[in-house]
């Protein structure tokens, strides 16, 4: 795998394309003008797409009807004097339909503990724990 970074402006701005050349913008938010997500955001973006994609699949293949799917990612960074890395990520994943409570817990399991690279390459120095809200019940939270 592979990606191209070109870097757009003067400052910070660069474009990024992998195989399929779709774009992604990415900037320095410090600036109050900033025209892409930061390396940060990235970072919490990769993790709840590849959460919500494993999800889908499986309860697509579990026949479970998704009428809406939004997931929401909340990162906690360490207060350090240069990088300030993540110490832990929470994902909150809302789902409505007609979906099977058990199916739901199942699917996001098999995802955060067995298919999502992007957390399982986190895992070993971030906690990173999720909680589903099941057509506006809350289900299934692990630390």
């Amino acid at each position: 795998m592979k990606v191209i970074l070109n870097r757009l402006n003067d400052d910070y701005l660069f474009e990024a394309k992998g195989a399929n050349e779709v774009s992604v913008l990415i900037d320095n938010k410090t600036d109050d003008i900033a025209k892409g997500a930061s390396p940060m955001e990235l970072v919490l973006m990769a993790v709840g797409s590849c959460n919500a994609i494993d999800i889908i699949y499986v309860l697509k293949k579990q026949r479970q009807e998704i009428k809406a799917y939004k997931i929401e990612v909340d990162g906690i960074r360490t207060d350090g004097p240069a990088a300030k890395p993540f110490e832990s990520i929470h994902v909150t994943i809302y789902l409505d339909g007609a979906i099977e409570e058990a199916k739901a817990q199942r699917a996001a399991a098999l995802s955060f503990e067995k298919y999502c690279s992007v957390s399982l390459t986190l895992a070993g120095c971030v906690a990173v724990s999720y909680q589903i809200v099941l057509n506006g019940e809350k289900i299934g939270l692990k630390l």
